[in-house]
């Protein structure tokens, strides 16, 4: 079943980092699945988890819904413990979970009015509104529901709050790519209102677009976080070289990186390109491409096996 947790009005407490964990661990015998991950998530910002199957991104969601008990160290919410406190943590956070279930005999009105009544002051025209732009058949009963449209139910239960913190869960699986875009740009408006999103997901190109943070995961560990407008600043160059390449100027040596096989040249750099142009436009090239370096790349580095499409 969908998980939506009901939360008393009451003013809410300002944090900068909604969302922290500390040496957060979680073991299951000799097996570890989530090791000493220390993050913050901050209120007004998508924070992406990527790394395959089995690398601890849905042991580290479920600890922050207080589902799981860790071995050690600590996570919150808002202030609150999300062991200690679960109730109050799951008073602020909205949650889709990877597999959502919902009720087969109600038609998917029934749902929304549902949901909308579990938490005081639901929002019943808002999911209906979502809903809409999702381009969803209410009249149908769940059961005879396809996996898209339930997919797209739940995403209107799950979005249609004001809660503090929304986790998603591979939001987009089995969704054509219009109803992916509007999905991306419902958790744009989310973070616009001031909503730390958390998302799970093996779709690069939606994590790029749209997080303003992520992290890498694997086997347990957190390996690495990324800065995603520091991302954007990076390009490669892929072009073929008509003659010897020459030194690069000693006045970019620390934002540009050559390498060349035979005639082939590979150029990263680092930060704007409009002050490399008159340099890369002096060189012996031709087939000259420009492209940004992309998640994918840094995501390589760590999961060359396993990377995904």
């Amino acid at each position: 079943m969908l998980l939506q947790h009901s939360r008393r009005t009451k003013p809410r407490v300002k944090f900068l980092a909604i969302v922290s964990t500390h040496s957060l661990t979680k073991r299951y015998g000799d097996l570890i699945a989530l090791n000493a991950c220390t993050l913050t998530a901050e209120a007004g910002e998508v924070f992406g988890l990527l790394g395959p199957n089995g690398a601890g991104k849905t042991t580290l969601l479920r600890l922050l819904l207080g589902f799981l008990q860790p071995s050690s160290g600590r996570a919150e919410v808002s202030g609150f413990d999300c062991h200690r406190d679960s109730i109050r943590v799951r008073e602020r956070i909205a949650y889709l979970p990877g597999e959502a279930r919902l009720f087969r005999r109600m038609k998917g009105c029934e749902v929304l009015d549902f949901f909308a009544q579990m938490r005081p002051g639901g929002k019943l025209a808002q999911s209906l509104e979502l809903a809409q732009r999702l381009d969803l058949d209410l009249r149908r009963r769940v059961a005879f529901m396809s996996t898209g449209m339930r997919q797209k139910l739940a995403i209107a239960v799950a979005l249609a709050n004001d809660a503090e913190v929304c986790i998603l869960d591979e939001p987009t699986a089995n969704l054509d790519p219009n109803v992916r875009r509007t999905v991306m740009e419902l958790v744009r408006q989310k973070r616009a209102e001031g909503c730390a999103v958390i998302i799970s997901s093996h779709v690069l190109s939606e994590m790029e677009e749209s997080c303003d943070r992520v992290v890498i995961l694997r086997s347990g560990e957190l390996v690495h976080t990324q800065i995603m407008s520091e991302l954007r600043q990076r390009h490669r160059i892929n072009a073929i070289a008509t003659a010897e390449f020459s030194a690069i100027p000693a006045d970019l040596a620390d934002r540009v990186s050559v390498s060349q096989v035979d005639d082939r040249l590979r150029i990263d750099t680092v930060g704007d390109l409009s002050d490399l142009m008159n340099w890369i436009a002096s060189l012996p090239l031709r087939e000259v491409t420009i492209e940004p370096s992309g998640l994918t790349s840094v995501y390589d580095r760590f999961h060359v096996a396993e990377a995904m499409p």
